[in-house]
């Protein structure tokens, strides 16, 4: 990045950041009780199933409503029960608590709206996605929450941003399949942190992580309850999927053989859907286990496979033939950035790795004289924002108290499209 674009950038996001003590924790926790206490579902948060730019899912967890609920949604400005659209309940496994889902289509794009349930709650808003990436816009992004303090400290971070969507690459919770109260308490804490300085909640994008499943990997559907009963709109059918922004953005969402094996089905399904988008501006692939790990074992050792081995075999070549712009990797607990990479070595022309998933989780990584492929790495907690402005992306990552980590470029990659060379 040359200085003048450094300058802009930080200049346009650090306005939000601050300090993150103790009494800020306090004043947010006041806020939360208050928003509580006029009725505002402790569990709501906002979610796609569909395209960003028309869509939104409005989704909490709550006692059954034997009478229903619906969500009254206007623009902002108009009577709010322009859009009334009746909720579907769903069990909440382990309690007696349900799912309650509305999705809301038809919308304009790059517009504010509002919502009330039942047209008597707080009028809650949120903006849609723009139809063309024209004008710049930003989400965060991170993995490896956890419910503790650190976690909720980079959820204020995170919301001071002002992103269009927080995505997250898996272990949310940490519920293992197991824990109602800790799945819950993920909810709490987006759902109570994750407003914008507007007042308008946050849209969450997720992956499954192995802190999702009861036994990590190799698992079934029905040993992630709590993951799957308020996220499979999106993954109904499997555990691996693509959100595409209107034609300008597509998040392609990977298991990392949790649930889905790596290799076969979901494989052939990757290189599909990553040719089909070959005229893509921005194609980001989000997976939880890194293809280049920096903490874990990269090689094999005592007859184990090293961490990502998979990855690198089945999902690096089909990234570099069809030129992802950029890999968000997680599960380590550490921040990295990797040098561009192809073939597993340092390439101008190859693809930038990031992240490591450090939100609420923490380890030492290994250093990049230790491990050539990696360019930086710190022991931080951290998310990390990614500003889209035309054909460059910026990336800057954030340690909870607001310090800037790291910061870098990307540009749009050239795609291989059918028939004529990349």
């Amino acid at each position: 990045m040359n200085s003048l674009d450094r300058r802009t950038f930080m200049s346009t996001t650090l306005g939000g950041l601050s300090m993150f003590a103790t009494g800020t924790l306090l004043l947010a926790q006041e806020r939360d009780s208050k928003a509580n206490a006029e009725g505002r579902p402790d569990t709501l948060f906002l979610t796609w199933q569909r395209d960003p730019t028309t869509t939104m899912t409005v989704q909490w967890v709550a006692p059954a409503a034997p009478e229903g609920a619906t969500v009254d949604c206007a623009e902002r400005g108009k009577p709010v029960a322009s859009q009334t659209v009746a909720t579907k309940q769903s069990p909440y496994p382990m309690t007696n608590l349900k799912v309650f889902r509305a999705e809301l289509t038809g919308l304009t794009p790059g517009t504010e709206y509002q919502f009330q349930i039942n047209n008597q709650s707080p009028v809650h808003r949120f903006r849609t996605m723009p139809a063309k990436a024209t004008d710049s816009f930003q989400f965060v992004s991170g993995g490896d929450c956890d419910v503790n303090q650190h976690a909720i400290a980079n959820n204020i971070l995170a919301a001071k941003q002002n992103p269009m969507f927080t995505l997250i690459g898996g272990d949310l919770a940490y519920d293992n399949g197991t824990s109602v109260e800790r799945s819950l308490s993920f909810l709490r804490n987006y759902s109570q942190h994750m407003i914008d300085s507007e007042g308008r909640l946050i849209p969450m994008v997720v992956g499954i992580g192995n802190h999702e499943v009861k036994g990590s990997y190799g698992q079934t559907r029905k040993e992630s309850p709590f993951y799957l009963a308020v996220h499979d709109g999106l993954y109904a059918e499997r555990t691996f999927a693509t959100l595409d922004f209107g034609d300008y953005l597509s998040l392609i969402l990977l298991d990392t053989g949790h649930i889905a094996p790596i290799d076969g089905e979901q494989t052939a399904w990757l290189d599909k859907v990553l040719a089909e988008r070959a005229e893509r501006p921005h194609v980001i692939a989000v997976n939880h286990v890194p293809a280049y790990p920096s903490f874990r074992k990269f090689e094999a050792e005592g007859g184990k496979a090293g961490t990502g081995e998979l990855n690198r075999t089945q999902w690096v070549p089909l990234f570099e033939r069809h030129n992802v712009d950029v890999v968000l990797e997680h599960h380590d607990h550490t921040f990295k950035r990797t040098h561009p990479l192809k073939d597993g070595m340092v390439n101008a022309n190859g693809i930038l790795y990031l992240g490591d998933g450090s939100w609420g989780k923490l380890r030492s990584p290994a250093s990049p004289e230790q491990r050539p492929y990696l360019a930086k790495t710190s022991e931080a907690y951290h998310m990390t924002l990614h500003r889209f402005e035309g054909e460059q992306r910026f990336h800057m990552a954030l340690q909870e108290n607001g310090r800037v980590i790291d910061i870098c470029t990307t540009r749009k990659r050239p795609r291989r499209v059918a028939g004529r060379k990349a």
